[in-house]
């Protein structure tokens, strides 16, 4: 049904991974897919992804060509060499998109021209370019930033994925925009495919289905990128960490007291670059009052983690322009992200997909 163009926000890892993990599997067409939660869904493929857009803040990336900007500095990911593009990557407004952990990392561009302008401007490029959809790339704590975006995306009929938890699907007043333009969107903040998150969650929601009893649980991460030295301003995690605690508390029977519960970025370890680390314990009571308790220690590489989701979200908002579906989507946005408009199990969530694909006509 022809390719899907996308717009970057934000030219870092996230969306490095993303592309390079496209072009990786296209490079390795004859090898056993792996990695994939759906080949096809409806009668996209997983590479009928494409950029048609990009926008960033950095001076080293806005005025590039896409595959140099998403190898610049700070990006760490280089799994693949991606193919010389026409692409350029534009500026985009800074607002609050830059922490002070990360501005000599990043080193904003000099805006000259005024935040209507950049409107005008970024309006124009996705008329031009065909783009169809806004992915979400943003730092945390980009508040303004995010509804920005949000509003592009209504005033240019683009669809919207957003990758990070600043609330947008899950907050009833802008859902109601996008429901009234008839504008999907997938949000808010990605749940990694085998991340600290899902498994926090599975295992609480084991412990609860298992007849135990959770008293207090903990989940501490650690990691060596921007998005890590970004979340060292402690007063840009305030949306982070109740998408994160609601991911996990939504999966209990009896809601813990806040102070028996604990689940955010604890701190930046620079040499780990895009590995996260992530450390769990759930402590409960069993039959006949019996304590137990949980330990885990996940490693990941955080990158691959956000894109082997999102090429999932993107095709799942492209079907619902195709059957002209607006608002949030609440199947998809329960199963990809943390902080959907409805939590549900991520059994109940995965049906909810798969009943979302193929009531708009998936192809096995």
């Amino acid at each position: 049904m022809g390719e899907i163009g996308i717009g970057i926000i934000g030219a870092g890892n996230c969306a490095s991974g993303l592309m390079q993990g496209i072009e990786y599997y296209k490079r390795n067409a004859g090898q056993e897919v792996i990695g994939l939660m759906h080949r096809k869904i409806g009668n996209y493929r997983f590479e009928d992804i494409k950029v048609t857009s990009a926008w960033d803040v950095g001076e080293n990336k806005v005025g590039q060509t896409l595959e140099k900007a998403f190898m610049a500095e700070p990006n760490y990911v280089n799994w693949v060499e991606l193919p010389t593009s026409n692409i350029i990557v534009k500026e985009a407004p800074i607002l609050d998109s830059v922490s002070r952990y990360t501005k000599n990392m990043i080193n904003p561009v000099r805006q000259n021209e005024t935040l209507d302008a950049l409107r005008l401007e970024i309006l124009k490029e996705i008329e031009e370019t065909g783009t169809e959809m806004l992915v979400n790339y943003l730092p945390v704590g980009s508040v303004r930033a995010t509804k920005f975006w949000a509003q592009i995306c209504l005033d240019s009929g683009c669809g919207f994925v957003n990758c990070i938890p600043e609330f947008v699907a899950s907050d009833k007043t802008w859902e109601r925009k996008f429901a009234k333009a008839k504008i999907p969107i997938c949000g808010d903040d990605i749940k990694s495919q085998i991340g600290a998150t899902i498994v926090h969650r599975v295992l609480c929601r084991l412990c609860s289905e298992r007849g135990a009893v959770i008293d207090r649980t903990y989940q501490l991460n650690v990691g060596g990128n921007t998005d890590f030295a970004n979340m060292l301003d402690r007063n840009r995690l305030k949306s982070k960490a109740i998408s994160k605690t609601e991911a996990v508390q939504s999966q209990f029977n009896n809601r813990l007291a806040p102070e028996n519960i604990h689940i955010g970025p604890s701190d930046f370890i620079p040499f780990l670059g895009n590995v996260k680390v992530a450390f769990m314990r759930i402590e409960g009571r069993m039959y006949a009052n019996v304590p137990f308790n949980i330990e885990v220690r996940l490693e990941v590489d955080d990158k691959a983690n956000s894109g082997g989701v999102a090429v999932d979200a993107l095709r799942c908002v492209k079907l619902a322009m195709d059957q002209g579906i607006g608002g949030a989507l609440i199947g998809p946005s329960a199963y990809f992200m943390k902080h959907p408009p409805i939590q549900f199990s991520d059994e109940e969530a995965r049906k909810k997909v798969e009943e979302f694909i193929g009531a708009q006509g998936r192809n096995p």
